[in-house]
């Protein structure tokens, strides 16, 4: 190891010099308590550092030591359930040795190297192997089977395997006479590599009406939450953790109000998944860096936590990672910018956040993973946006909304109406809708499509006559205007609001999903033949059908037959026998 000497202090950024045979990124120990740090700018032998610890006390001519590495993250049995903070310390060891507030200087193994586990070995000797093969398992949860894959850069014979009880870092198997830990370290800031990116056409399913059947995401997908103070973003990405069908969670507090984190941490625990009847947490990794922790640590756990995604992607796994919220992100990356004195770009953002930001996106992907298997796993990226007053054309989010594909916009309006998932059906959209059509007409219905297309229509229709009704009135439009306001209104109050807080409606299955549209649309096509043939608006209104359709979302998914009944009563009173 290498060392300087500081010559200068401005908060998280110290600057160092006798660094000479230093490289960009690697992680520094700084001053006589060994703050972590990060090289983050080179200048002949002067260095500029972020430090990820309180830097207060520090003094000009104290030691910086050079590890000569990279910022890496453990990647090993033991990191399921784990809440790290930012640059990956396990918080909860953290907390046993150092009390509820975090120590500078404080020297913790990111994961336990002492405790042992059953590896159960897949291979034998003599078999050939290449990187990402399978060499065994351990079932590290009662639903996460953790696979050992062949490191990567490594392939050849197995001289060498065994199963059997070992902690992380003894020896489990040797190829061509090097030894295989089930312990890997990964450069957090390098994306793991695979064998090719492969279209998007498998939904992640999240159990949310207004996402799923409107705004799809497909698995390996990107998509932002932007919105106001209030407007329900966190809880958004909440429900998608809980309820979609990604088989590994990673969520990012980053920069957010230590509040929402223990709600987090509070919660996940005692949650209990519908599909493995576990609680959530055996299949989630939190990472959490409140806006109470060091500024520069912020920018580390957007890359931890990506890391962490792509390992258990290249196990084969579907992984979802929230980013809570890419703004505090950004904010990071604007101060340290600031501090290293770099010409500002717009609103004081550096002139490279654009490529940051996308850096993180296009990390996600559905994707053939390493090794013989031809395993698919896949990472989606999903990153709330909190633009100051819930003004989108702010950097951060016109430059996340040039690489996104999925774009749910939260109004205000709605979450003072008490409407929510307060997502705008008017301005948000998904580009993965086409893609996806095939696999609903396939899994749920021939027509879901199209019965899509004819909402989205009628919702946007409303929005012109709502224009129209302001001005002169609801009677001034025809009886075929009316219905569709009559519609609209029930698609917003029925189907596009649901209740997170009710049993029945906090998920709601594809198969309910449609069954509700169907209804829904049912009625307006067997209202509007009706009018077509001479009938009152009047009598088109049918008190008890739409009382039952208010009752939909109530229904538990395997009460389907009931919606399934009054479309077909609904065909009978309307004349479309």
């Amino acid at each position: 190891m290498s060392q300087g000497k500081i010559s200068k202090v401005s908060g998280p950024l110290i600057v160092a010099t006798g660094m000479a045979d230093a490289n960009l990124y690697d992680v520094v120990y700084v001053g006589e308590q060994h703050l972590v740090g990060e090289i983050i700018e080179l200048r002949g032998d002067q260095v500029s550092v972020q430090v990820y610890e309180e830097t207060s006390g520090l003094q000009i001519g104290a030691p910086v030591i050079n590890t000569n590495a990279p910022l890496s993250m453990e990647l090993a049995p033991g990191i399921m359930s784990g809440i790290f903070d930012g640059i990956g310390r396990p918080l909860l060891k953290i907390r046993e040795q150092a009390g509820d507030r975090i120590t500078t200087g404080l020297k913790v193994e990111q994961l336990d190297h002492t405790q042992l586990w059953d590896f159960v070995a897949t291979k034998k000797v003599g078999d050939t192997v290449q990187t990402g093969d399978v060499l065994g398992t351990v079932q590290e949860t009662p639903v996460i089977e953790h696979r050992i894959l062949v490191p990567h850069g490594l392939h050849g014979k197995i001289t060498k395997i065994a199963s059997g009880q070992f902690n992380i870092v003894t020896p489990i198997a040797e190829i061509d006479g090097h030894p295989v830990t089930m312990l890997q370290k990964w450069p957090v800031r390098r994306p793991r590599p695979y064998v090719k990116k492969l279209t998007s056409s498998v939904p992640l399913i999240t159990g949310q009406r207004n996402i799923d059947t409107f705004f799809p995401i497909a698995k390996g997908g990107v998509a932002a939450i932007p919105g106001p103070f209030g407007s329900g973003k966190t809880v958004c990405q909440h429900q998608i953790a809980k309820w979609s069908d990604a088989q590994v969670v990673v969520y990012i507090g980053c920069g957010e109000r230590g509040n929402e984190m223990t709600d987090v941490l509070n919660e996940f625990p005692a949650l209990h998944d519908t599909r493995t009847g576990q609680p959530l947490m055996k299949r989630t990794v939190l990472i959490a860096n409140t806006s109470d922790m060091p500024v520069a640590a912020r920018e580390a756990s957007i890359y931890t936590g990506i890391t962490i995604a792509e390992y258990f992607r290249d196990m084969g796994y579907d992984v979802a990672i929230m980013a809570d919220s890419t703004s505090r992100w950004a904010e990071a990356l604007r101060e340290m910018s600031g501090r290293l004195e770099e010409l500002p770009g717009e609103e004081g953002y550096p002139a490279y956040l654009s490529s940051r930001i996308a850096e993180f996106y296009e990390r996600a992907g559905r994707v053939q993973v390493l090794g013989s298997q031809s395993q698919i796993g896949s990472v989606t990226a999903i990153g709330a946006v909190s633009p100051p007053g819930g003004d989108l054309s702010e950097p951060v989010a016109q430059a996340t909304l040039r690489i996104v594909k999925v774009f749910w916009g939260l109004s205000a309006a709605l979450a003072y109406r008490r409407h929510f998932p307060a997502i705008d059906w008017l301005v948000s959209y998904s580009l993965y809708a086409d893609n996806l059509a095939p696999w609903y007409q396939e899994h749920v219905n021939p027509a879901y499509p199209r019965y899509r297309a004819t909402a989205m229509k009628l919702l946007q229709m409303a929005a012109n006559l709502e224009e129209v009704v302001r001005l002169v009135g609801e009677e001034s439009l025809s009886d075929s205007d009316r219905l569709v306001l009559y519609t609209a209104h029930s698609l917003q109050e029925n189907y596009l609001m649901q209740d997170a807080f009710s049993e029945t409606d906090t998920y709601a299955s594809p198969q309910k999903q449609f069954l509700m549209l169907q209804a829904i649309m049912t009625y307006h096509d067997q209202a509007d033949a009706a009018l077509r043939r001479g009938a009152r608006f009047n009598d088109i209104m049918l008190p008890t059908i739409h009382e039952a359709i208010t009752h939909f979302r109530y229904l538990t998914n395997d009460q389907t037959e009931q919606i399934t009944a009054l479309t077909s009563r609904i065909k009978y009173e309307l004349g479309g026998k």
